[in-house]
């Protein structure tokens, strides 16, 4: 194929992408069931009146660990105004308890964090298989149910800053 037509071929592609793989927001969360190393599953309906902060990540990654140790600051100063926090691991490494274990204490976790599988994470996250993304995924999920806010499969720098973070949850939390 010469290269002119794979560039087109490409560029149309990439235009449609968003249609393709793109959440559409804000959509219903639906429910999504994560294990933590206690066996014990959790269902995001558990959290239906909370702001709900989730992030899915890989415990090898040192963005999602920095992520992490951010959300877990969140954590403490929103929790008492109905803020929650959970992580979900979805990489190989992480079917073994003490992975995850280990994850939350060395980056200070304040929140749990459970395993799901990838085939879980990606139809919650409405990404196809074949696309490509970059970890960590985050969804805001308002009081109602509601996802207000997910990561483009490439990542969204906005949800992984602090300023604009801590500004977002402050909104949700004030809305009743």
């Amino acid at each position: 194929m010469d290269l002119t037509r794979r560039s087109a071929i490409l560029g149309i592609t990439a235009g449609l992408s968003p249609l393709l793989n793109g959440a559409t927001m804000p959509r219903p969360s639906g429910d999504f069931t994560l294990t933590p190393p206690t066996g014990k599953k959790l269902q995001f309906s558990e959290y239906k009146g909370n702001v709900l902060l989730c992030q899915f990540l890989y415990t090898t990654c040192l963005h999602c660990a920095a992520t992490a140790t951010m959300f877990s600051k969140l954590d403490r100063e929103f929790k008492a105004q109905g803020l929650r926090v959970v992580g979900i691991a979805f990489n190989d490494e992480a079917k073994a308890p003490e992975v995850i274990a280990s994850f939350v204490a060395k980056n200070g976790v304040s929140f749990p964090v459970g395993l799901a599988t990838r085939q879980q994470v990606l139809g919650y996250l409405q990404i196809s298989e074949m696309t490509p993304f970059s970890v960590p995924q985050i969804v805001v999920i308002d009081r109602k149910g509601m996802i207000q806010a997910q990561s483009e499969p490439r990542g969204t720098e906005a949800l992984q800053d602090e300023a604009p973070m801590r500004q977002r949850i402050a909104g949700l939390l004030k809305s009743k």
